[in-house]
């Protein structure tokens, strides 16, 4: 993307002010919390990165929705628990000089669950904590995963959290 004065900067950059999500999928295994991540599939954005379901939040929706959507567009799955995080995923992107704060969500699946892929993503993985922040590279979605974790964990989702979407 080149810009060539401030006026594009700034009508680029309002064009690409997108509201966005980040929701942690996991499961439980023997009572440990293990996440569903995606590779990135080739042309996509974040092409070859492991990831957890992400993704944009359409005029008509609220955040929570998006999130909901999501998870069904990538992996064909309602949860049976969903929840909002207690904190954002924050990050200044250089290319459109914005400050991201992006809410996070997390989903709790059934142990025996069938992912089904869409087309933005090649393979999947399910992993325990330490070994899904290895492939995690971004450090506040590592930062969020770890969190999840720890409250999953800890058994302590409190009831503010709980989005029921029956």
């Amino acid at each position: 993307l080149i810009l060539k004065n401030k006026w594009d900067a700034m009508t680029t950059m309002s064009t690409m002010n997108k509201k966005l999500i980040d929701l942690y999928p996991y499961r439980l295994h023997k009572s440990q919390p293990e996440f569903l991540l995606f590779r990135r599939a080739k042309g996509k954005i974040y092409e070859g990165q492991w990831r957890m379901v992400g993704g944009k939040v359409k005029e008509d929706e609220t955040y929570w929705e998006a999130a909901l959507r999501e998870l069904k567009e990538e992996t064909g799955l309602v949860p049976n628990l969903f929840w909002t995080i207690p904190s954002v995923n924050s990050f200044y992107e250089h290319k459109t000089d914005q400050i991201h704060q992006i809410p996070a969500f997390a989903a709790e699946l059934k142990p025996d669950a069938q992912i089904l892929l869409n087309q933005e993503h090649t393979e999947y993985t399910w992993a325990e904590i330490e070994n899904a922040k290895s492939f995690i590279r971004w450090p506040e979605q590592k930062r969020l995963l770890q969190l999840t974790h720890n409250i999953v964990n800890s058994n302590q989702i409190l009831e503010d959290w709980l989005i029921n979407i029956s």
